[in-house]
């Protein structure tokens, strides 16, 4: 056996390997395992043991006292026993080394299956173990060298002659792995199986041994020493599966160590009362048993926590800061469960900065497991006053994090405030709650729910401090806070993400529709703010209740609703129509002055089961009631979104899928006899111009509420087309034009050809009356050409907007496979085609910069920017749907570049579909834009700068060709050859010689799209198309390069640098295609006559103000909260007497790491090369070094982490996003 001096060698040597240099290069010298005395049946003594587990020499770094040294009173024999073993020549070897009993490949096969029941496996290897120790150790080592992914295994002459520092040095070196991978970083459910099977296994080990093994003094002290020296390793599998393996073996010794303390306190209490016995009752042999067993569970709990101290102070403090996120959330992790198991220990200022420390660790996933470490603490109400200093120090922190850019975070971060909230006797203060308020409104409906349930929680404290003890008043003061809350938040418009926020916990309050109803039905109740306030969330809540889906931007994805959750929708669509049938009328009635909240209670009934108005007699009544408001609403407004919301109405009372819809058809019939006698009575004055102003604004009243119903009923049996269009004429004819009347008379126009159109599908009238029908079109289509150059912007607006969707409804494809109805198709002509693109150049593709800044000017600008789109989407639908030659699509791709902000989505949109039609025109069609920009400039005057941005326009077209060359290899051939031939073009008189040559420039950057057999082709062709001397133009020969190897990134010294270009012709960096198959050595003209591919595209959605199925929410701003977090470090200055001398964490400072390679001498380099498999799973990789090198970036020497000071959210808006725009204009 070792002597005392030994092992105070060993552990002073263990001691200054673990306390110098950085923590991430460090490795630790293990102590010499000692070669056990088989004949001997008692156990080592303690010396044996401290040998083993003593890692540092600072005792403060530990939470865990530390008992006395036994060791101390014992002397040992010469200190030159087993310290002179020297390091073994044999290497690993790849047998196994068990010859009987289970095996580490059988342990580690039943870890990675899942499947096998590891108590099973634990006891077998527990029967080998008792074998013989030695042997059973082995076994286990392996199979921890096995989970590291690490091919080699430790021998039985390894195992007696080297130290652990010297075995781990020699498996590092023959670590010969193919890739960076091992077991806990495969990716897939085989990571997630492989870890809870190893998690398990040591969960069970320890609880199979809690009660002899773990005591043994040999088991559990070699394998931590061992996984503390392989904490220390720069091999990341070793470094993370022996951090996750201690850690978890930590775990289980302190739920061990609980338990004995426990026992140790009951078995000291019996004592306490037999002692406490008279000495005639008292039992000498009582006292006697029970004093053993506390002698030995006091040495027990000794031996746990000197174990428990190695681990935590050899481990932990070095890898809860490791480099690997991944390691660093594990020890939070366990961290987290060791101060809720064993708070007297562990639940102190100590343990508790690590946690306050790692709330600014730059990886989400390790302030994730330390959010919910704490949440673990502060759920237990008698830990609160251990956490007081803790709270005080850290809240600030904590508060912002709420804006955390991880979600998952942010989530668990609301709902730790809220424990503090309902926890702690200070709370949060109402500056620290106004943190969380805001989020009820953000994207992510998690957080969302989060911040609900806080909210939720302040309300119901306000509730309980005014005594309220009836439900219904208790909710009626529920709903008087929470309009409070939403008319001081400024957000309006999103009163549909209140709602869902809070609709999990408050759902049952939300769903009182008798409290709402009878707040706005009372005559002094509320105010008029807050009236609107709470029909907002009335209407809001009706609507999550009816449909049972997040509002726009908080979908999680499509999750389809169980039988459960449709049952209650269900059942909370018929309360709503029971309850609202007969209450509505009366609420119609009250507000039908208000165009705001008219315009919501019109909404209600789109949530109903309407075929309760038939099925329920006691019902029927108030479908008069409703119809008879409806009609009043119409003959009492004017206003656009209110007419709307009546039209919409209309068309849902109307369909024939109800019983009642003749009633309905008959109300709003009359409706229209009386508003087409009002118009008709003002329509001789109007065409003879003697109509007063009076005259002019019933009538032009009664055509816009006669267009808001056409929208949804047929108005073809009253025949005002006729009466419409001459009363367009004559307002044209005589220069008067009155906005309001001429829009209400292009939309009643345009609504009665469009119906008409619907009839002739469905009735197929006689041959005259479609000729009939096509004349009136075209003259309509004549009076929108007429005011598209008219100076008043409503009229030239919707008159665009109608004629787009009137040529689509009208041309050759919405009659495809309708022979009979081929006379009404009308194609627009040339004069139309030409006024259709000025109106693209002049209106659309302008610049709005002199719109105001403030709010109001950035509501308008927002609104005319989706009133541009809607215009571009129908033009670019009439060229899709074959209305426009293909060829007109250069009128929008022109503007690719310099609009890609606003109209990018859509412009792509249509290049894309464009090749769908036809991929070789629409090749051509992208190589004329440019030819145009071109011809432009030069007429305008060479600028650099234009020339500079129809570069960067080539270079986005270029990218819409995809990623697949063969597929878009003639498309490409076809656009370089039409660009060589416009370059080489034949100068005109009066133009210098060649003045397209330039554009080969523009053209190269397409080249790198381009096949390597298509390059030498196109190369030739350049040949015979240039003129040899102009073959040494800078121009040209900056396009025979881009057709030369793409490794050709740059040019050649010896060619000059004569290129007038300022831009670098683009290098692509994709994987090399090649070609199966071959093309014709001549480059001609062939392939531009190859047939293309024909789209057959739905019929698309309507441009103008047609009736949709689906409520658009009307565009809003996108308000925005931020939050500078101040925070960065994972380190305290004041803090660092409490860790031991070698463990500060090092800077992270910018090293150039090309400098560093090229610094290595001639024997280092031979050196790496000698371990290039060993180099692939050390951080500090070469490889990457040396492309870092190459491309003379600068690197941390330490993984760039994530910022937290890029953290906010975006509140969500009510605008169309790019996604639903596409799928209205191009469904």
């Amino acid at each position: 056996m070792e002597t005392e001096s030994s092992v105070l060698d060993s552990l002073e040597d263990l001691d200054l390997s673990s306390e110098s240099g950085s923590i991430y290069d460090a490795q630790t010298k293990a102590t010499k395992r000692r070669k056990q005395t088989l004949t001997r049946p008692q156990p080592p003594k303690r010396p044996r043991r401290n040998a083993a587990l003593r890692v540092t020499s600072s005792t403060s770094s530990s939470p865990i006292p530390s008992p006395p040294d036994p060791s101390q009173q014992q002397q040992q024999q010469s200190a030159s026993q087993g310290t002179s073993r020297k390091l073994s020549s044999r290497r690993v070897t790849s047998g196994s080394v068990e010859s009987e009993g289970i095996s580490a490949k059988d342990i580690y096969d039943a870890v990675c299956s899942g499947k096998s029941a590891m108590v099973t496996v634990v006891e077998e290897w527990l029967c080998s173990y008792k074998r013989s120790r030695e042997e059973g150790l082995l076994v286990l080592i392996n199979f921890i060298v096995q989970s590291c992914g690490c091919k080699g295994v430790v021998s039985r002459e390894m195992f007696e002659t080297m130290e652990n520092a010297e075995i781990i040095s020699t498996l590092t070196k023959e670590f010969n792995e193919d890739s960076v991978n091992y077991p806990l970083s495969t990716p897939g459910p085989q990571l997630k199986r492989f870890k809870a099977g190893l998690c398990e296994f040591v969960r069970v080990l320890v609880r199979s041994c809690h009660n002899s093994v773990v005591y043994d003094e040999f088991l559990f002290p070699s394998l931590l020493a061992l996984l503390t020296g392989l904490s220390d390793s720069q091999v990341r599998a070793f470094r993370h599966t022996s951090t996750l393996l201690a850690m978890k073996l930590m775990t289980g010794l302190v739920n061990v160590a609980v338990a004995v303390s426990v026992q140790l306190q009951t078995t000291q209490r019996r004592y306490d009362i037999e002692n406490s016995k008279s000495p005639h009752d008292r039992s000498s042999d009582r006292l006697e048993e029970l004093k053993a067993s506390i002698r030995e569970l006091q040495e027990n709990r000794e031996e746990l926590s000197f174990m428990m101290n190695a681990t935590f102070r050899g481990v932990f403090v070095h890898r809860y800061r490791d480099r690997l996120a991944d390691i660093r959330a594990t020890c939070i992790e366990e961290l987290g469960l060791w101060l809720k198991t064993d708070p007297d220990n562990f639940l102190s200022d100590r343990c508790l900065k690590y946690l306050g420390w790692t709330l600014h660790d730059k990886q989400s996933p390790v302030r994730l497991q330390c959010v919910r470490a704490l949440q673990g603490l502060y759920q237990e109400k008698e830990f609160i006053g251990r956490l007081e200093l803790f709270t005080s120090r850290f809240k600030e922190r904590i508060l912002s994090m709420v804006l955390d850019k991880d979600p998952d975070v942010a989530v668990e971060v609301v709902n730790l405030l809220l424990m503090i909230q309902q926890t702690t006797e200070e709370g949060l203060k109402e500056e620290e709650c106004g943190h969380i308020y805001p989020l009820v409104y953000a994207s992510h409906r998690g957080l969302a729910s989060a911040s609900g349930a806080f909210l939720y929680h302040k309300l119901k404290c306000v509730i309980t401090t005014e005594n309220q003890e009836d439900d219904k008043s208790s909710n009626a003061v529920f709903f008087h806070i929470l309009i409070s809350f939403y008319i001081q938040s400024e957000f309006h418009e999103h009163g549909a993400y209140l709602v869902d926020s809070l609709w999990t916990v408050a759902g049952s309050e939300l769903r009182d529709w008798d409290i709402m109803t009878a707040l706005l039905l009372q005559n002094h109740g509320l105010m008029y703010e807050e009236e609107g306030a709470l029909l907002e969330i009335m209407i809001c809540a009706i609507r999550q209740a009816a449909e049972a889906t997040p509002p726009t931007g908080r979908n999680q994805g499509k999750k389809s609703l169980s039988m459960k959750f449709k049952k209650i929708q269900e059942q909370d669509r018929t309360r709503i129509t029971t309850h609202f049938i007969p209450v509505l009328p009366q609420m119609l009635s009250k507000y039908s002055a208000d165009v705001e909240k008219v315009c919501l209670l019109l909404r209600v009934p789109l949530y109903f089961d309407l075929e309760m108005y038939s099925s329920t007699q006691w019902l029927e009544k108030h479908l008069d009631l409703l119809l008879s408001q409806i009609c009043s609403i119409v003959k009492k407004h004017t206003d656009a979104a209110v007419l709307q919301a009546c039209a919409q109405l209309v068309n849902t009372l109307c369909s024939d899928s109800y019983t009642f819809s003749s009633r309905a058809h008959l109300a709003f019939s009359q409706l229209m006899d009386e508003l087409s006698e009002c118009f008709n009575a003002y329509l001789n004055d109007l065409l003879q111009g003697v109509a007063d102003e009076d005259g002019v604004y019933n009538a032009a009243t009664a055509l816009k509420r006669i267009a808001a119903l056409y929208s949804a009923k047929d108005p073809t049996r009253w025949d005002l087309l006729d009466s419409c269009l001459e009363l367009l004429k004559s307002r044209i004819e005589s220069l008067d034009f009155d906005t309001e009347l001429m829009v209400a008379a292009l939309k009643c126009a345009a609504f009665h050809l469009m119906w008409a159109k619907v009839n002739a599908v469905n009735l197929k009238p006689a041959e005259a009356e479609l000729k009939l029908l096509r004349k009136e079109v075209r003259l309509f289509c004549r009076i929108c050409q007429t005011c598209l150059s008219l100076d008043q912007t409503e009229i030239r607006d919707q008159a665009f907007e109608l004629l787009c969707d009137l040529l689509l409804l009208y041309g050759a494809v919405s009659v495809r496979g309708e022979p009979d109805l081929q006379t009404l198709v009308h194609l627009p002509s040339d004069s139309l085609r030409a006024e259709l693109a000025s109106f693209l150049l002049d209106y659309v593709f302008t610049d709005t910069e002199n719109v105001e800044s403030d709010d109001e000017g950035l509501e308008k600008k927002v609104t005319l920017l989706q009133k541009k789109r809607n215009q571009l989407g129908g033009y670019c639908k009439l060229v899709l749907y074959g209305v426009l030659d293909l060829t007109a699509a250069t009128n929008v791709f022109k503007h690719y570049s310099k609009y890609f902000k606003d109209f990018g989505d859509i412009i792509k949109e249509t290049v894309s579909k464009s090749k769908l039609i036809n991929p070789i025109q629409s090749a051509k069609i992208v190589c004329l834009s440019l030819q145009q920009l071109f011809s432009e400039m030069l007429t305008e005057g060479h600028d650099q700068q234009d020339f500079t941005e129809i570069r960067e326009l080539a270079r986005k077209l270029a990218m819409s060709f995809g990623v697949d060359l063969r597929r878009a290899r003639k498309q490409l051939l076809t656009l370089h050859l039409d660009g060589i031939r416009f370059a080489f073009r034949v100068a005109q008189e009066g133009e210098e010689e060649h003045p397209n040559v330039a554009f080969l420039e523009i053209l190269s950057e397409f080249s790198f799209k381009l096949l390597p057999q298509d390059r030498a082709q196109l190369a030739e062709f350049v040949k015979s198309e240039c003129p040899s001397a102009a073959l040494s133009w800078p121009s040209v020969k900056l396009y025979q390069r881009s057709l030369e190897s793409r490794t050709s990134k740059y040019k050649d010294p010896e060619e000059g640098g004569e290129a007038v270009s300022s831009l670098d012709t683009p290098v692509a960096k994709r994987k090399k295609i090649t070609a199966h198959g071959s093309v014709s050595s001549t480059a001609n003209g062939s392939l531009l006559e190859s047939s293309s591919i024909q789209s057959h595209l739905h019929t698309p959605a309507l441009t103008s103000t047609v009736l949709k199925q689906t409520t658009k929410r009307a565009s809003a701003k996108k308000p925005t909260a931020t939050v500078s977090d101040g925070g960065s470090g994972l380190t305290e200055l004041e803090s660092e007497d409490e860790f031991s001398s070698g463990s500060n964490i090092r800077k992270v400072k910018q090293v150039k790491r090309g400098r560093a390679s090229s610094m290595l001498t001639a024997a280092q380099q031979e050196d790496v090369d000698s371990h290039l498999n060993l180099l692939s799973l050390i951080e500090d990789d070469i490889s990457e070094r040396a492309e870092d090198n190459s491309s003379g970036r600068e690197e941390p020497e330490i993984e760039d982490y994530e910022s937290d000071k890029e953290s906010e959210y975006t509140l969500p808006s009510t605008r169309h996003t790019s996604a639903s725009i596409l799928d209205e204009l191009f469904d």
